[in-house]
């Protein structure tokens, strides 16, 4: 939610910035916003003047009965009460006002920062640089599930009669690497200097509304029915959520923490066969960077954040690259943002592994998250950044390791994870398992 002072005095500005993001239906809100709040300002300013004048009027009453004038005081009640009538009528139109222009408020976009690209949607994002070199080898690699099943570690059909698509089983070593790849995760975000959390994996409304935009919530939130609560799309929702209506001591600033949950989605909307299997699902589980900073120094822990998404797929020898964002791909409330894509050997491309973002005050503006400042109060700044999203890093990590044989090497950093293990071997091809 931007600052209303921006429509006061820079309308054309917070326009503009509608239509590099390719919502011009948005436009008539600007001016539906000024005039609202014109009209905000000139009842509140009538129904402060009429409250004031109450409150001495009130004061005489006590002043007259006190000295035995009862008829002056009683005529003075008849007053405040004609007055008060006048007053209740303000104040409702007053309160609609200022809820018109909230909602209005709501949905207008953050003001982008001025290097991010213009361009419709994902298929004008830019590509920044690469790490690592891509490699296609020499032998076919196999679609995710299928190196999966191989292994004996996934089973599609039972998760869809338990619970419908979008939902899977996984097991065995399988299993065991993807919870590596989390535990590793972990360990290497805390070496990494930043703080380790567990937060609540359901939040109220409130905090829901003061994270994302409506369009975001209806798309990806799952509602406890008959309870304010919402189960997580990332644990950013609580961490973020945990600093709501405080006033921070500047001297803490800035919170640099990192945070494991699972993670639900509705993930609206239908899905080609690369984003089937397990990479596009309803649950998954993730390790989140996060950090709540001073407003100038959020440029430097967006560079510091992504940075730190590369040094972790690079430690694992996993080719990636950085996507910047463009305006229409950018949700909302995001000022700037970039996708960390791994490079899939299958497919021969790269896809989305995490994704990054610099808010500004957006969320902190609706969660009303403060700095106390020498000279006055202000909003501070949020970032986030995905580590790891797994299964979709699981995928990422057995196509980049999968051998001609069939095997899954185990790279050095996840052995101590894995127990030891230094390769997965196909099902088919291990006797005397039991």
């Amino acid at each position: 939610m931007i600052d209303i002072k921006l429509i006061r005095e820079n309308p054309e500005l917070v326009k503009e910035n509608i239509r590099k993001k390719f919502q011009d239906e948005k436009l008539v809100l600007v001016d539906e916003v000024a005039k609202m709040d014109a009209e905000y300002r000139e009842i509140k300013t009538k129904a402060d003047a009429m409250r004031g004048e109450r409150n001495k009027l009130s004061k005489e009453i006590g002043a007259k009965m006190a000295a035995g004038e009862k008829e002056a005081a009683e005529e003075i009640k008849k007053n405040v009460g004609e007055l008060g009538t006048k007053l209740e009528e303000l104040e409702k139109k007053e309160e609609e006002l200022a809820s018109g222009i909230k909602d209005r408020m709501m949905v207008i976009p953050q003001i982008m920062d001025p290097s991010v690209p213009i361009g419709r949607d994902d298929s004008e994002n830019v590509e920044v640089q690469r790490f690592g070199d891509p490699v296609v080898p020499d032998y076919e690699i196999p679609y995710h599930v299928d190196i999966m099943e191989s292994l004996d570690g996934c089973d599609m059909d039972s998760s869809g009669r338990t619970s419908g698509n979008g939902f899977y089983y996984l097991a065995g070593d399988v299993a065991r690497l993807h919870s590596s790849i989390l535990a590793y995760a972990r360990d290497f975000m805390i070496n990494e200097g930043f703080t380790y959390y567990l937060p609540p994996f359901m939040i109220h409304g409130d905090v829901v509304k003061g994270v994302m935009s409506f369009k975001e919530m209806d798309n990806m939130m799952y509602k406890i029915e008959g309870e304010d609560l919402y189960l997580i799309g990332t644990s950013e929702h609580s961490m973020i959520g945990r600093f709501i209506n405080q006033t921070l001591k500047k001297e803490n600033i800035p919170y640099i923490l990192t945070s494991y949950s699972p993670c639900f989605r509705k993930e609206v909307g239908a899905h080609g066969i690369e984003e089937r299997g397990v990479y596009r699902v309803h649950q998954f589980e993730k390790q989140e960077m996060i950090i709540v900073c001073e407003p100038e120094d959020s440029p430097k822990y967006y560079d510091k954040l992504w940075q730190t998404s590369v040094k972790f797929f690079r430690s694992l020898d996993i080719p990636v690259r950085q996507l910047e964002c463009c305006s229409g791909d950018l949700a909302d409330l995001k000022v700037k943002s970039c996708d960390v894509e791994a490079w899939s050997p299958r497919q021969k491309k790269y896809f989305e592994v995490g994704s990054c973002s610099n808010l500004g005050d957006a969320q902190a503006r609706r969660l009303n998250i403060r700095i106390k400042g020498e000279n006055g109060n202000y909003f501070a700044h949020t970032l986030n950044n995905t580590v790891v999203a797994s299964p979709r890093a699981l995928i990422a990590y057995l196509e980049n390791n999968y051998q001609k044989d069939g095997t899954v090497k185990i790279a050095d950093k996840l052995v101590p994870y894995m127990g030891g293990t230094k390769v997965l071997v196909p099902a088919k091809t291990i006797k005397n398992r039991f």
